[in-house]
């Protein structure tokens, strides 16, 4: 059984520099901001194939 129900799909494009651009609708969707924070983790399914998943990092409290 799957935990996250997918909401759409859409496509992101990789610039100069490796840079990954995120498109604005899927910004405004995320509530993305400048200087947010994003981790990634890459999957392994059994044959090869690999995918990233992306999501907001957790803010931590500085004292």
């Amino acid at each position: 059984m799957a935990i996250y129900h997918t909401l759409y799909y859409t496509d992101v494009s990789i610039g100069v520099g490796g840079r990954i651009t995120i498109p604005q609708g899927l910004r405004n969707d995320l509530r993305l901001s400048p200087k947010d924070s994003l981790t990634v983790r890459v999957e392994e399914t059994a044959d090869g194939r690999r995918q990233m998943v992306i999501w907001r990092s957790e803010e931590q409290d500085v004292d």
